[in-house]
């Protein structure tokens, strides 16, 4: 007796990007097209995931509103660049590891550093670590840090209003990672170098 088999087709798991088509200038609701204009005036090109973060124009102004006042902070860009990269790891958005992956590149940062950040590992400069650990921190305990990890933030030269600077830049990349999540964005061909 023998057992006939037949090949079945693995069915192909719809993945949630196909409910955001990117969305041009053209296309987009008109609330986010000088947004979109600004951002490939700035950039040079229309990210993906902009244009996919084009269906809420609340979402797409809120965000670019939020990373530019976190960008104006008194964080120096390592910094704030150190933060971005951890909360893109936390979270598993692959296209914002490769986003900052190439900031950090172009800040000249050094290639363990960039490694250890992608790894989620311990940093080499004690400072960076700092701000690394602070950042788990405020997300372990959503806010409520204990007072010896503050304390361990601020004793590397950061003040109080930094601590809060940090929660600024927490809120604005956990907003952009979770829609990028969410809307499957790809990681553009600009990007692929620091995939």
């Amino acid at each position: 007796m023998t057992l006939a088999t037949t090949a079945t087709a693995v069915p192909t798991v719809p993945t949630t990007g196909a409910y955001f088509p990117e969305l041009t200038p053209e296309t987009a609701p008109p609330t986010a097209r000088r947004q979109l204009d600004q951002v490939a005036r700035h950039l040079g090109y229309l990210p993906a995931a902009v244009g996919r973060l084009a269906h809420s124009p609340q979402l797409l102004d809120g965000f670019l509103k939020l990373s530019a006042m976190f960008d104006s902070t008194d964080l120096d860009p390592l910094v704030r660049e150190t933060l971005v990269l951890t909360i893109a790891t936390r979270n598993g958005c692959h296209l914002c590891v490769a986003m900052h992956t190439g900031a950090l590149t172009r800040l000249a940062a050094a290639p363990e550093l960039i490694a250890a950040l992608r790894a989620q590992q311990p940093l080499p400069d004690a400072r960076l670590e700092a701000v690394r650990t602070f950042v788990h921190a405020v997300l372990d305990h959503t806010g409520a840090v204990p007072e010896p990890e503050l304390a361990a933030f601020l004793a590397h030269g950061f003040t109080p209003a930094n601590a809060l600077e940090i929660v600024l830049g927490i809120g604005a990349y956990t907003l952009s990672t979770f829609a990028n999540r969410l809307t499957d964005a790809p990681i553009d061909p600009q990007l692929a170098p620091h995939a």
